[in-house]
């Protein structure tokens, strides 16, 4: 089976031991689970494997390092920009939030480095934040998976991994640097990284990074500036790599996120007169410990641990707070797994720890509201190679959550969720897939702002998902492709309705199905695909909305994505990416509203273009231009609010547009 850095190609997999200094046993094993031939350790390169979690469906919106380069993205959005089943919507990025088939972060699984991503500070901004400087690549599995993906996982999962020391050092090198500038044509603002990084011996290598971004207020396609949109943010990242022996890895790194800037008081809306600017001060500090342990004499041990602690606080108590308040959180938790090969079995089985602490206040006393919530977890997944053609996934998750809200009210839910795939290559080039998995998440904390007033139906109901998912894939060494249908409904889904007092209670059922096709085809120096995602989510038979259903699901037209990628030669590449949106018409549901009432999303279509130069004479300079939105759109990205000021007493509910035409130009020197 073929694999590009990002796309299952499906026919045959090369592995050079050169580019590897430990293959294991169970390295082998997984790739000839995947490959329709035998796999021999002289044949090994694992350079353009890119390894999910789920073996059985294909992986179409993942995002590699190479990508990352060639997008020069700022914020989630630009990151997911080719990514079919991920919408991003929000305009700036503190209100950013990222949807995968319709449903909202909160439903998902999301990690960095193996640090759960659960606390969620304030539902009118997102709760993600990454560097993608710093990103080796993102692993994305789209509805309910495999064991694997973690607790709470009802829409799926969403993996970051950042990059070793290992990974940005030249080959032979023990020290090196990278200075990286970046000029933004919208915003009329610099971007900067610099990064040192190096082997202290042969067996612990460091780096350390720092970025700052300052944009200005941005303007949308009609050239207006966007109030609420200017802001100063720094990232600093370090980690040390350590090999204890041959079988022993270490990685201890420390993420800080600094945000400071005036904002809407709800930042995923417009600036209005009952939405107005106000000081936001956001902080996140994360310390991860990742432990390996991979004896290769031994195939029952593929041993892995991750340790992590992570805080945030926004703090929005500034001399011009319109509603002073600061909300913090607190999560903390391990994740223990092993790997054994028993025969034909690849058996995973571990598991996994959460505590969250959700805290809001005045200035005058922080942490005057509190809750707590505990997420216990014990899975185990089971690849059975049946035939060199026949792949069969079986496991089970049990999942103990435990919250004490502020009233003290205490929950305490527990359930096993199972899944089952099958993948079956029945020619060299062709391949069918189908599974199905469930999923569950008890109650937890809301979001910290509204510990204010907020309360829970002391007879909340957990929330249960399960997902069905069937295709064919395609791959030979010119042409590659696949389609899947899917269906996934998540029971019981807990949420605050619109209006009223702040109360958390069942409020319906959330169905979102479609299908997703993409086909694409490889030249020498030439790489074209092309995709289209029908996608439609529902909640008890309307259509979701974010204003809706905020922290739920939102509905996006039908999503068509072109890419082309031009190797001019062994300097220059370029490249086209294009993404087209067709509009929509959805239900308006919420208080006062007459049934049938409808919301206009109008659909839209964006250009980028880039190139990339590596100057022969000066191989240590990277010169990149890309063009953001070429044609100057005006838009609304249907992940983001939908305006509702066609609607009478609802002026003002509407998100912010997309930024217009961007030109970003940046200069990396690595020495």
């Amino acid at each position: 089976m073929l694999f590009d850095n990002d796309y299952y190609l499906g026919v045959d997999v090369r592995i050079y031991l050169n580019k590897i200094s430990q293959p294991t046993m169970l390295t082998l094993a997984v790739l000839a689970g995947l490959s329709t031939q035998p796999v021999s350790a002289e044949t090994l390169e694992l350079d353009t494997l890119n390894v999910v979690s789920n073996t059985v469906t294909p992986e179409t919106n993942s995002v590699n390092a190479e990508q990352i380069e060639k997008l020069q993205p700022n914020d989630l959005e630009d990151l997911f920009s080719q990514s079919p089943e991920v919408s991003i919507g929000g305009g700036t990025d503190l209100a950013q939030k990222l949807y995968v088939r319709g449903i909202e972060d909160q439903l998902l699984n999301i990690s960095i480095d193996g640090a759960v991503q659960a606390t969620r500070l304030y539902h009118h901004a997102g709760r993600i934040s990454v560097e993608p400087e710093l990103l080796k690549r993102v692993e994305v599995n789209a509805g309910a998976g495999n064991a694997l993906s973690g607790a709470g996982a009802l829409g799926g999962s969403v993996k970051f991994v950042t990059k070793d020391p290992e990974d940005m050092l030249k080959p032979g090198e023990k020290l090196g640097g990278l200075v990286k500038g970046m000029f933004s044509s919208n915003t009329d603002s610099f971007k900067t990284n610099t990064s040192l990084f190096g082997r202290l011996n042969d067996d612990w290598s460091a780096m350390v990074s720092a970025t700052s971004y300052n944009p200005s207020e941005y303007e949308d396609g009609n050239g207006d500036e966007i109030e609420g949109t200017k802001f100063d943010q720094d990232f600093l990242f370090a980690k040390v790599v350590g090999q204890l022996t041959d079988s022993q890895k270490v990685r201890l790194s420390y993420q800080k996120r600094t945000d400071e800037g005036d904002r809407a008081n709800r930042p995923q809306w417009i600036v209005s007169s009952f939405n107005r600017i106000q000081p936001y001060d956001l902080e996140r500090e994360t310390v991860t410990f990742n432990y390996e342990l991979n004896p290769l004499d031994n195939q029952y041990i593929d041993l892995g641990l991750t340790l992590y602690n992570i805080k945030s606080e926004l703090d929005r108590s500034g001399a011009d707070a319109e509603d002073p308040f600061i909300g913090a959180g607190e999560s903390k938790g391990f994740d223990l797994r092993n790997s054994s090969l028993i025969g034909m079995h690849k058996v995973t089985y571990g598991m996994d720890y959460r505590r969250d602490e959700t805290y809001a206040g005045p200035p005058s006393d922080k942490q005057r509201y509190e809750e707590n919530a505990t997420v216990k977890g014990l899975y185990i997944q089971d690849d059975i190679q049946l035939t060199e053609d026949l792949l069969l996934s079986a496991g089970l998750r049990y999942d103990k959550y435990k919250l004490e809200d502020r009233n003290d009210v205490e929950f305490d839910e527990s359930e096993v969720s199972p899944n089952i795939g099958l993948n079956y290559h029945f020619t060299d080039n062709w391949s069918a897939f189908a599974s199905y998995a469930e999923a569950f998440k008890g109650p937890l904390s809301p979001d910290a702002y509204k510990l204010y007033s907020g309360s829970n139906d002391p007879n909340l109901k957990p929330e249960d998902a399960s997902n069905i998912e069937f295709g064919l894939e395609y791959g030979s060494e010119s042409w590659f492709g696949s389609a899947k249908i899917y269906r996934s409904k998540i029971d019981d889904l807990i949420a605050d309705e619109l209006f009223g007092p702040v109360y958390y209670t069942n409020v319906g059922d959330l169905e979102s199905d479609g299908y997703i096709v993409e086909i694409g085809h490889r030249w020498d120096k030439v790489m074209a695909r092309v995709s289209y995602h029908h996608n439609n989510a529902e909640i008890d038979g309307k259509d979701a909305s974010q204003y809706g259903n905020n922290g739920a699901a939102t509905s996006i037209g039908d999503l068509f994505l072109a890419q082309v990628d031009y190797e001019l030669s062994s300097e220059l590449s370029l490249g086209w990416n294009a993404k087209f949106v067709k509009g929509d018409s959805v239900d308006a549901v919420a208080p006062g509203i007459a049934e049938g009432t409808k919301i206009d999303k109008p659909g839209y279509g964006v250009h980028d273009l880039y190139a990339q130069w590596h100057p022969s004479s000066y191989r240590d300079i990277e010169v990149t231009l890309t063009v953001r939105n070429i044609f100057d759109k005006y838009y609304l990205d249907h992940a983001t609010n939908a305006s509702w000021e066609s609607v009478p007493d609802y002026e003002g509910i509407k998100g912010l547009p997309e930024p217009g035409r961007d030109v970003r130009l940046s200069v990396a020197w690595q020495f």
